[in-house]
Order: C-alpha cells, then sequence, then structure tokens
C-alpha cells in the first residue's frame, strides 16, 4: 500500500512537472525594423551614426527572455554627422585597422548567456566579440511586449582599438578620443 501511495504521487509529480514545463521558443528580430545608433565623444566634439543589425533572435520560454543572439555587420557603419566631404573620410577611417578593421572582422556578435527579470525588461550578460576580442558585458534589455531597447556604454580599448586613446601617453591630449562610446539598440521580435 506505501509503495502504491509513493509511486501515485511520483507518478503525479512527473506528470504535472511535464505540463508546466515550457520548450523554448526562437523568434526572430525584424531585422528591417532594428535600428542600431552609435555616439563617440573626443576632446573636441562628437560624432554619432548608425550600424546594421545582421540577424539577431531571442530564445523565449513563455513571455521571458532565456537567450539569445545578435550579429552586426560592421562594414554597415556611417556617421549621421553633417560633415560635407569629411563624412567619407571618417566612415573609411572608423572600417579601417585603427577602429574596427571590418575588411578582416566583418562582423560583431552578442551572446547572451545569462538573464534575470530587472524592473521593465531584463539584466542580461553576454559574450561580446568586437575585432575577434571577446569580453563578458552587462547591459538592461527593456521590454515592452513584443518591442526591446538597450543603450549601453562601452570601452572600445577593451577590444584592442587604442587609436588616440586618452589613455595613452603618447596621445595628444586636444586629439584624443575618448574610450567609451554609447550603443542603442530598438528591434521588434
Amino acid at each position: 500500500m506505501k509503495k502504491t501511495i509513493i509511486t501515485s504521487v511520483f507518478a503525479l509529480l512527473m506528470v504535472t512537472g511535464n505540463l508546466l514545463a515550457t520548450n523554448p521558443v526562437k523568434k526572430e528580430v525584424k531585422v528591417k525594423d532594428a535600428k542600431i545608433t552609435w555616439t563617440g565623444k573626443k576632446v573636441i566634439g562628437s560624432h554619432s551614426g548608425t550600424i546594421d543589425l545582421s540577424d539577431g533572435t531571442l530564445i523565449m520560454e513563455g513571455e521571458d527572455v532565456v537567450g539569445g543572439m545578435f550579429t552586426v555587420h560592421m562594414s554597415s557603419i556611417v556617421t549621421t554627422d553633417d560633415m560635407g566631404p569629411g563624412k567619407a573620410r571618417l566612415e573609411g577611417h572608423l572600417k579601417s585597422g585603427d577602429f574596427f578593421d571590418v575588411e578582416q572582422f566583418p562582423t560583431a556578435t552578442f551572446k547572451i548567456t545569462d538573464m534575470a527579470r530587472s524592473g521593465d525588461g531584463y539584466s542580461m550578460t553576454g559574450d561580446l566579440t568586437i575585432k575577434g576580442v571577446t569580453q563578458q558585458t552587462k547591459v538592461h534589455l527593456a521590454m515592452n511586449g513584443n518591442e526591446a531597447s538597450t543603450t549601453f556604454v562601452l570601452d572600445r580599448t577593451k577590444f584592442g582599438i587604442k587609436y588616440k586613446s586618452a589613455t595613452l601617453a603618447s596621445t595628444i591630449k586636444d586629439k584624443a578620443i575618448d574610450d567609451e562610446f554609447e550603443m542603442s539598440m530598438t528591434f521588434k521580435i
């Protein structure tokens, strides 16, 4: 009798557990609706621009984000500054080895490794790879239905981008470029 009760309770727990478990669902980011902007600052001004998302997915369990990955097309980087002929020169420089070396490193990726609910969204930790260098990065992803947004600051020197870094003694200080730059991203799934 005792063995029958224990077996019945165990079977009930297994059935209930299977009913409560959800299968993760991969949701594709609507790349054409995605927008990524960047702002870099220097001693005497700043530059802003955009860069394109190549692809992205979020892994969902019910309404919760549990993982995902994003790929950025690095050669799509452009400045939105009104610079006249200097615009093409700056864009070429950003694509060169001094900055993102897009010929050798055509993409940058962010793979979510950990998620936790936080306020209006999630506190995400992931592996961000730029120029072949991977750094653990934390960002906050705000969610509103099928729309998401995030803004975060990156230190370019952690990815080997040291051109005119203010932290290098050899840099002429009035020509220095801030090590940190800001990225903002909005997208829909």
